[in-house]
């Protein structure tokens, strides 16, 4: 028989991250929306919790738990919005890399101040003219006497007005010298040198206190001990880390979905039209009962992906499927959420709009659900690949 109850660990896990999002209810949250300041705050207590070390080694400070455990800190996350997810995303997920293929002086340099949050690292890989096509990047990092000159350009680069660290994917090798597209990608983990560095903050429709960025990077000098792993193999390193985040990903959106889901609920029970509440409507209860569905069948393929991947098993077609179920799902409950509100969910300080807005984020990153689509249609159903 499968259980499917959550283990002591994880209940304890969620209890002891909702006693700090307790601290930051909506209304910070909205406030954060209004006047587009870090929350600093928030990170701190995440920190001071020790969540940021959730799946880092035990010997740098961290807990060595898995992606099951880190999935449980975001899903309870998710339930404050994007804007807390995005703020601690990068620092707990973003250095996996370094984590699995960094040598023992990289992870002791490079992992402790992240774990403490005295670093916030930024993530340097989409650019302008590539998007999802990683092995197109135009990022040239050119080798020299003590490491690499590099020069090129990064869009949606988040939290890179805070970061002091950036994950940064370049070519070492023209791509037209290598024998296969993914060759000759390199991975480095460095300072992000305003010197070298020009940042461009992107005005976006939601998460106003998380930056999104362009970078117009121009002879950034990067040590060779801030490469990580071997020259010309950072595209595999950079695939080893796409399921956790899209599992991670799938966690915190699932939290989010939840949130939207029980405000309506709650709403709907209290608000009270022609001499009833309208959650006595079929109208109201039926796509809110469809979407506690939705958010059951996600959340079960979300932590079958984790299981899969803290075993050591293959977990693509599950991880790449759980984001985009739960992406769909957190769409759709924020559009109901604020159809439930009626004129009020159109109003900010009834905080659905908000989530609404927010979730359009998750049907489009950390991919798209086209190509999600694709990659199942190909890697499930044999079909061709059409990317």
């Amino acid at each position: 028989m499968m259980n499917f109850d959550l283990s002591d660990d994880q209940l304890a896990i969620r209890d002891a991250v909702q006693a700090i999002c307790d601290d930051f209810g909506p209304d910070y949250w909205l406030e954060r929306d209004r006047d587009g300041v870090w929350p600093t705050e928030f990170c701190d207590a995440i920190a001071k919790g020790g969540w940021f070390g959730v799946t880092m080694p035990k010997e740098q400070g961290g807990s060595g738990l898995g992606i099951s455990a880190a999935a449980m800190v975001m899903r309870t996350i998710g339930k404050l919005g994007s804007a807390a997810v995005s703020s601690i995303h990068l620092n707990m997920f973003g250095p996996q890399p370094v984590v699995v293929f960094g040598t023992e002086e990289q992870k002791a340099r490079m992992l402790r101040p992240l774990i403490a949050g005295k670093d916030r690292a930024c993530f340097g890989v989409t650019e302008p003219n590539v998007g999802s096509d990683t092995t197109r990047v135009k990022t040239f990092a050119r080798r020299t006497a003590d490491g690499y000159v590099v020069t090129g350009q990064k869009v949606w680069t988040s939290t890179a007005q805070q970061a002091n660290k950036i994950l940064l994917v370049a070519r070492t090798t023209p791509i037209e010298e290598c024998a296969r597209p993914m060759d000759g990608v390199t991975l480095f983990y460095t300072d992000l040198d305003r010197s070298s560095v020009r940042i461009r903050e992107i005005e976006k429709m939601a998460r106003k206190a998380v930056d999104s960025n362009e970078l117009f990077i121009d002879g950034l000098h990067v040590p060779l001990a801030d490469r990580i792993g071997e020259e010309g193999k950072g595209f595999k390193y950079l695939l080893h880390g796409l399921n956790p985040e899209r599992i991670l990903v799938a966690a915190s959106v699932l939290g989010a979905a939840e949130a939207a889901l029980m405000s309506a609920a709650a709403y709907a029970k209290e608000r009270v039209v022609f001499g009833r509440p309208i959650g006595q409507n079929q109208a109201i209860q039926h796509p809110l009962a469809e979407c506690w569905m939705r958010l059951q069948s996600a959340e079960l393929l979300m932590w079958k992906a984790a299981a899969l991947y803290d075993a050591g098993k293959p977990c693509g077609l599950e991880a790449t499927s759980a984001k985009y179920l739960a992406a769909e799902c957190h769409f759709e409950s924020s559009l109901r959420a604020v159809r439930t509100h009626g004129g009020f969910g159109f109003a900010k300080e009834y905080h659905v709009e908000r989530g609404f807005r927010e979730s359009v984020l998750s049907l489009l990153a950390p991919v798209t659900q086209e190509l999600a689509l694709c990659y199942v249609a190909e890697q499930a159903l044999g079909m061709p690949k059409s990317y």
